[in-house]
């Protein structure tokens, strides 16, 4: 030992000595950090539920990687630290949990968060892999909390950010007609999704999750997506069980995605747009006949030209082209490589490898309230207390015409994004089929609306008593009123979710069984408040609700016809011809797209807008 050191400095020396002693082999076994194969992962502790946030699961998907499948990220050594607004690029929205203005978000976005109870190491927990909605134009991972359900019910829950609107499906002879593989897709946003799922599979053991036990699941586009995954080939082999909330089955062909169907309103225009292309192109055979003979020529170059445009820049412009029909973008494409070249029906029949995966899928009874709501169309708005309260005060204009479009359109949504899937999946031999209809609607009423009449059980409603996190807005204490009939559809649904995802039959925890679906019977369990909780049976068709509709006495014939265009053209694929031949061909006297607008437009010359907010 050195003999000038003082014994002060001794005692100083020996005790750094204890302490890193002590010190090492805490940071070795430390539950917070976690190693994974794209870095080190430090958890944060709130209140018994540990959230590891902002993992990375792939390759930026940025420059040359933008409109190709994702690329596993391997860089194990890399300390992840936490970021702020790593949303893929969309239009800003309260709705859709990221707020700003104009286009936010970026291209860096393949990031992942993982939140699991306390003590969850050497553990086999069920792991939940959470798929969010918003028409895969919008949505963000962070708005989602399940802390609640992690507490309750001891599972471990995934939440995902994947590539959105035309940089998450993207159909084009430039991207397509040069690449191979994986990369000949154009439904990348999907790709995102398998990736974050092999993510999972490689590394969930580490933070105390059953690799073998894995269930997706997701509402409205997050329900459309898990449908896409039970359809999908490439998915095989990377999820056991399945839960689709208010899901749909609609997909576009390769000649509809990029815009040159003429019978259908969505439109992808990028390639002839003058602003964005080099040249001045017009149509799809000319385009694909032009790259076919001057591949090195122009296709290169083109590619190179529509990868190095700033991509806040391009979704401004691709907004701009496509104003009318932004909402409703050709997205998932029937491509032949991640989606079967017939459609996600067909994909879901022929899915006889993965027939042993038990399925939910449900929709709630009054789907469409949660847009009609807010209609100019259906409603009426004034602002009594302006300078106090800045909410309208909403009546209904004519409410019988407001229930019946609710009726038409949420009983489709139920035959066409629960029934025909499920049927299809019984094609396949999967026989662990259950369907429900979220139908609560235990809300208060107000001075400002009646919220029971108004929202009811709207879209997406039914995610808060699954999350715990209840919030919808400046009107939350009406829509979910604090008490023990929100407890019980709490309890209710958590409970179901969570058997669900540990055992593959779905309990209530009421005294009430919830029945395997077939086509022959079509059992459905309506999740309500315990009084109505209970088994439904409903042979619901097209022809049988639309023959409703037409025995109505509400609604003028160009309302009839404007809500059974929407019934055969939305939540599943499009029936042209059956629409045009519906009602001894009433329809075919107006021009639907034309009178639409007209409507909008007169609301927005009387109104200053089509909604009320």
């Amino acid at each position: 030992m050195n003999p000038n050191l003082t014994f002060r400095n001794l005692i100083i020396f020996s005790c750094l000595l204890i302490l890193g002693s002590c010190l090492s082999p805490i940071q070795e076994n430390n539950p917070l950090s976690i190693s994974t194969s794209s870095g080190i992962a430090q958890g944060i502790l709130k209140q018994s539920v540990i959230s590891w946030d902002d993992i990375p699961y792939a390759i930026p998907p940025e420059g040359d990687l933008r409109w190709k499948a994702p690329r596993p990220l391997i860089t194990p050594n890399l300390n992840i630290q936490p970021q702020d607004g790593n949303g893929c690029l969309q239009e800003a929205s309260i709705y859709a949990g990221i707020q700003g203005k104009g286009i936010v978000g970026q291209e860096d976005c393949l990031y992942l968060d993982i939140k699991a109870p306390v003590n969850n190491l050497n553990r086999r927990l069920p792991v939940m892999f959470w798929i969010h909605g918003g028409a895969n134009t919008s949505g963000i991972k962070d708005y989602y909390d399940f802390s609640e359900l992690i507490r309750r019910h001891q599972v471990l829950v995934v939440t995902i950010n994947y590539r959105l609107g035309p940089l998450g499906w993207f159909t084009h002879p430039a991207i397509q007609g040069l690449q191979n593989g994986l990369d000949k897709t154009s439904n990348f946003g999907t790709l995102d999704i398998i990736e974050a799922l092999k993510w999972v599979q490689k590394n969930i053991q580490n933070f105390g999750g059953d690799p073998d036990n894995i269930t997706i699941f997701g509402e409205s586009a997050g329900g459309h997506n898990v449908l896409s995954l039970l359809a999908s080939p490439l998915a095989e082999g990377l999820f056991h069980k399945a839960i689709s909330q208010s899901g749909y089955i609609t997909s576009f062909s390769i000649e509809e995605a990029y815009g040159t169907d003429q019978k259908t309103t969505p439109s992808n225009k990028l390639a002839s747009d003058k602003v964005l292309s080099a040249y001045d192109l017009s149509g799809y055979d000319s385009i694909k006949n032009l790259f076919l003979s001057n591949r090195q020529r122009y296709g290169e170059d083109f590619q190179r030209y529509l990868r190095s445009i700033d991509g806040k820049a391009l979704l401004e412009t691709y907004k701009q082209i496509s104003k009318d029909t932004y909402d409703r973008l050709p997205i998932l494409t029937r491509d032949g490589i991640v989606v079967h070249i017939d459609g996600v029906s067909a994909g879901l029949a022929a899915a006889k490898n993965k027939n042993n995966i038990p399925v939910i899928a449900g929709s709630n009874q009054d789907e469409l309230s949660l847009w009609l709501a807010s209609n100019r169309y259906f409603v009426n708005a004034s602002y009594p207390f302006t300078k106090l309260v800045p909410l309208p005060k909403i009546k209904f204009k004519r409410e019988d015409l407001y229930k019946l479009w609710v009726k038409i359109r949420s009983q489709g949504w139920k035959l066409r994004g629960v029934d025909e899937p499920l049927i299809e999946l019984e094609k396949s031999g999967n026989n662990s089929l259950y369907a429900y209809r979220f139908d609560w609607d235990d809300q208060l009423k107000s001075y400002f609306a009646d919220f029971p009449s108004l929202i009811g059980s709207a879209h997406g409603i039914e995610i808060s008593f699954v999350t715990g996190d209840f919030k919808f807005g400046p009107i939350g204490r009406f829509v979910y009123p604090k008490g023990e009939l929100r407890n019980q559809m709490q309890d209710t649904m958590m409970h179901a979710w969570a058997t669900f995802a540990k055992t593959g039959i779905p309990k209530t925890g009421k005294g009430v069984e919830w029945e395997k679906f077939d086509s022959e019977n079509r059992k459905f369990l309506k999740l309500d408040s315990d009084e109505y909780l209970s088994l439904g049976r409903e042979m619901l068709s097209l022809e049988f609700i639309l023959g409703n509709l037409i025995l109505s006495p509400t609604g003028n014939l160009l309302e009839k016809c404007l809500l059974a265009e929407e019934t055969f053209f939305n939540i599943g694929e499009r029936m042209d011809e059956e629409f045009l031949e519906w009602n001894n061909g009433v329809c075919k006297q107006f021009d639907m797209h034309k009178e639409r607008k007209k409507i909008e437009t007169d609301l927005v010359e009387e109104y200053g807008s089509a909604s009320v907010f």
